[in-house]
Parts: C-alpha cells; structure tokens; sequence
C-alpha cells in the first residue's frame, strides 16, 4: 500500500527529532505534505531539505499561542489546507519527588506537554471547521494510562491530553474532525537514551529498551509511533475517533517479560479446591 497521504497536508510539531521527524519522514513518503514547527532551527531546516518540496520549517515554540497559530497558518498558506494537526512536542520536564518539585518546573512542564496541545487542538479546529475534515493527533503515553511510569507532572499532563482527547473528539466530530492520541511506552529515542546520561546513544537504548520488552527481543522505535500516526492520519481510520492507541508492547494490559499464570494446562477448578468437571 502506498500514496496513502496522497493529496493531504499535516502540520507537526516537534517535528525536528524523534517521533515528529519519523512521522514527516512517513507522511511525505506516503504522499503527504508536512509543515515542520520545531525549536531546534537547524535540525528543522535540515529536515525540510531533505524532504524538498513536500516540506516547510517554521520556529514553533509550543508555550506560545501565536507560534502555534501561525504554524496552521503556514500550512494553508503553502499548500492550501490542513488536514492533519500532529500534536506531538514534548519533554520530560520536572522529575522527583512531588514534595521537591518546583512550581516554575511543574508550570513549564504542563505549559508544553498540555498547554501545547490545546493550542494545536484550537487553531487545527479553526482551520478545519469550515473544510468539515480533518484529522488531530495528540501525544499521550502510557504514563497517562497508568500510574507510575513517569514523573508527576508527566503523568498529570498526559492523563490529561487523554481527556482533552475524548472531549474534543465529541464536539469536532459535529464538524467531521476526528481526533485521536497515541500513547507510546519508552521508545528508542534521543530524550530516552538522554534518561540514561547519552541522548546519541540510540544503539544502547534499543538494547534495554528490547531486553526488558515483553515483546521478546523487541524494542520500541520511532517509527512504531510514526506508523500509529500515518493509520490515524490516514482515511483508514476514518471511523475512529476519541482513541487512545497504544504502541506499548502490552505493557498497560499487564504484559511483562515473564510468562503469565497458568501457560500450562491444569484440570478446572472448582469450588473448595476441586479439580475438573465431574465430581
């Protein structure tokens, strides 16, 4: 299956590296058109360049309202249109113990990981509203799934794109407007490999990632989420919306490295110890 983008523009932001620079690396493969909105000026630049002119950079810092406006503006503006708003920038942000977290981290942190989205959110539903199509995809984690995984405010903000999520999928959907999230676990990517001291250590970081996988062997890679945001992107999954798709290896239905209880046939059981179906 190719050219499955074929004809449709996406705006990404942090488009620069990682999960977003994997995912404007698809769509343009696939057909699409991507605005790159990025901090990182020269990596963005780079990238666009690569990809010719099926691709725009623009600086977008997502804590601010207007860099994000004009990132779906540019995107019209070049091609035409948007049909898909990739909200994908993010940090780890503050880590510790909540009794020891900063209020300027917590702050900074929300202001990108959730902040961020809103705004992607809004100025997409400005643009698309009157074309009545579209697609959003936001970036949860299974941090916003479950307890535990991330730092408290990670996990505050990603629960949180999880609910906007939902919610907005029920209003935009009166306009035609799907809106979706993907929730991936630890990934092999640079702000991974970064948690362990060497953001270029991307080869380390599929071994750990891969031996603690319960996918056996199996790391997590970029391009598992940028293929979660092509199908989402894509007219494919255009009966879905509100979705939170993970690319987690099982780990939030309970998967482990470890086999799971009774891989082994043993007789039913029955009430007070009993054992198979007749008496």
């Amino acid at each position: 299956m190719s050219n499955r983008l074929e004809g449709k523009v996406a705006a990404i932001t942090g488009a620069a590296s990682g999960f977003g620079a994997a995912a404007a690396q698809r769509f343009v493969k696939e057909g699409g058109r991507v605005v790159l909105g990025d901090i990182q000026s020269d990596a963005g630049l780079a990238l666009a360049a690569q990809l010719g002119d099926a691709a725009r950079f623009c600086v977008c810092d997502v804590t601010q309202e207007d860099h994000v406006a004009n990132l779906v503006d540019t995107a019209v503006s070049a091609f035409g249109k948007i049909d898909i708003m990739y909200n994908n920038a993010g940090i780890v942000g503050a880590a510790g113990p909540i009794h020891t977290t900063p209020a300027d981290e917590w702050k900074f942190t929300l202001d990108i990981l959730l902040n961020g989205v809103f705004y992607g959110i809004k100025h997409a539903a400005r643009a698309m509203i009157p074309q009545k199509s579209g697609s959003i995809i936001n970036m949860a984690s299974t941090a916003g799934i479950m307890g535990g995984l991330g730092p408290h405010a990670y996990a505050a903000a990603k629960h949180a794109v999880i609910g906007i999520t939902k919610n907005t999928a029920t209003e935009l959907a009166h306009h035609g407007i799907r809106v979706n999230t993907i929730a991936p676990s630890g990934m092999a990517t640079a702000m991974v490999a970064g948690l362990s001291g060497d953001p270029s250590d991307i080869d380390g970081t599929i071994a750990r990632l891969a031996a603690a996988s319960p996918l056996k062997g199996r790391a997590g890679m970029a391009s598992d989420v940028a293929n979660a945001a092509l199908w989402l992107a894509s007219d494919e999954s255009g009966y879905t919306t509100g979705h939170t798709l993970t690319t987690d290896a099982g780990t939030t239905i309970g998967a482990t490295t470890n086999a799971p209880n009774f891989v082994e046939y043993t007789p039913l059981i029955r009430e007070a110890g009993k054992r198979g179906i007749d008496d």
